[in-house]
């Protein structure tokens, strides 16, 4: 099997054992430090060159020592926690699990097991991914804050969500800030409130709109009942929120432009927005959570590394209903789901062979479900996607369209 360094890896260190045909020549603590990677490094250099590196993926945590491999141009193997997990229970019944076990576990079970080794990607695909991944967050906070703010709102001034009942804009949520509760509204003027919103919002708007707001804000405040006074925690925690939501949504605007403008220079994100209903920042995040398509030998590959593969179990007469694995890479299934998503929305912009075959499932003689429908397009998705990239051609519904029939 040659040389092996297996390593458990944990917060800020690491379990570290050396194997050569079954027999371990050393094992110790690899701290995560400058010292400690030097001192590992000056081992290694006295290990024979065919030397593998083999360590289980555990987010962040590992995400150091895989620097530190890329950095010094060492073989490695990085291992998905499941796969891991079934290699170590190889051969035994007994749970038995420490850092150490775990270590030399991964060393003595490498000749059984296929591990291939981990090839890099162009760092433009890891700053991409990285900020798909920041941008998503910034989403999550988004919502979270939308709705601890909704609550407030509810309480203070609910009628002022009328401004914004479709979706959150700089605006409304200035407009807020000014006016968190009626009573902020009744003790001005219509024309001073006026004044106030042309002053005060980053949005250039004209003066009649500004004075049509003002008579509405005007209207909502008389009409308003709300459940807690303008000095309140509540109304505080409204304007707390407003600005919060503000902030996050040009977070939100200034990683987009920073995914998008990389993305930009890769050959693939033009052969993406040719797709209908694919739009610069679902090119963007696709790219990020996918990366580099051509390190895929087969589209299949591409289905597992996403999570859509099929699970099938049978047993004897019995046999189980089909369901797709979810082991992939989670942001990426909801990327993808999505994106089908938004194609069935936009149907009427452009032909799309992918919306075709969502309404030929729904039709068939005996319908799958909505979701059943939009994974099976996922699927066709995927692999229209894979042969662009591998092939380097646009999209073409002439041509996809003559292929289904």
């Amino acid at each position: 099997m040659g040389t092996v360094m297996a390593l458990d890896v944990s917060m800020g260190k690491s379990y570290k054992v050396v194997y050569d045909d079954q027999q371990c020549l050393s094992e110790g603590e690899v701290i995560h430090s400058q010292a400690g990677f030097q001192e590992l490094l000056d081992e290694i250099y006295t290990l024979p060159e065919d030397l593998m590196l083999v360590f289980e993926s555990t987010g962040i945590y590992s995400k150091t020592l895989e620097t530190f491999c890329q950095k010094n141009q060492l073989r490695y193997c990085l291992l998905n926690p499941l796969a891991a997990k079934k290699q170590l229970e190889q051969g035994t019944l007994r749970s038995w699990k420490t850092d150490k076990h775990d270590a030399h576990k991964l060393a003595q079970v490498h000749r059984q097991n296929d591990r291939p080794e981990k090839l890099d990607q162009p760092d433009i695909y890891h700053d991409i991914r990285d900020l798909s991944r920041f941008y998503q967050e910034v989403e999550e906070d988004i919502k979270r804050t939308r709705m601890y703010l909704h609550n407030a709102l509810q309480l203070s001034f609910p009628e002022l969500e009328r401004f914004f009942s479709s979706r959150v804009t700089p605006y409304a949520l200035t407009l807020i800030d000014l006016f968190p509760h009626p009573d902020f509204v009744l003790q001005t003027s219509k024309t001073k409130i006026k004044n106030l919103l042309i002053r005060s919002t980053t949005k250039k708007i004209s003066e009649n709109r500004a004075k049509q707001n003002a008579s509405e804000i005007f209207e909502y405040a008389k009409e308003s009942y709300p459940a807690v006074s303008s000095s309140s925690v509540q109304t505080q925690k409204v304007q707390y929120y407003a600005r919060q939501l503000l902030q996050r949504l040009e977070e939100k605007e200034k990683v987009s432009k920073q995914m998008t403008e990389k993305a930009k220079q890769l050959p693939e994100f033009e052969l993406l927005i040719s797709f209908p209903g694919i739009g610069d920042i679902s090119a963007a995040l696709f790219i990020g959570e996918i990366g580099d398509l051509s390190r895929f030998s087969d589209h299949k590959k591409v289905n597992a590394f996403i999570g859509i593969d099929i699970r099938r179990y049978q047993s004897g007469k019995y046999a189980g209903q089909d369901h797709i694995n979810k082991r992939g890479n989670p942001k990426g299934r909801k990327i993808l789901y999505f994106i089908v998503r938004n194609m069935i929305r936009q149907q009427k912009a452009a032909p799309n062979h992918i919306v075709d075959y969502y309404y030929k499932l729904k039709k068939q003689p005996h319908p799958k479900k909505d979701k059943v429908a939009v994974v099976a397009c996922m699927n066709k998705l995927l692999k229209c996607i894979y042969s662009m990239v591998r092939n380097n051609t646009k999209y073409d519904y002439s041509y996809t369209a003559s292929m289904d029939q």
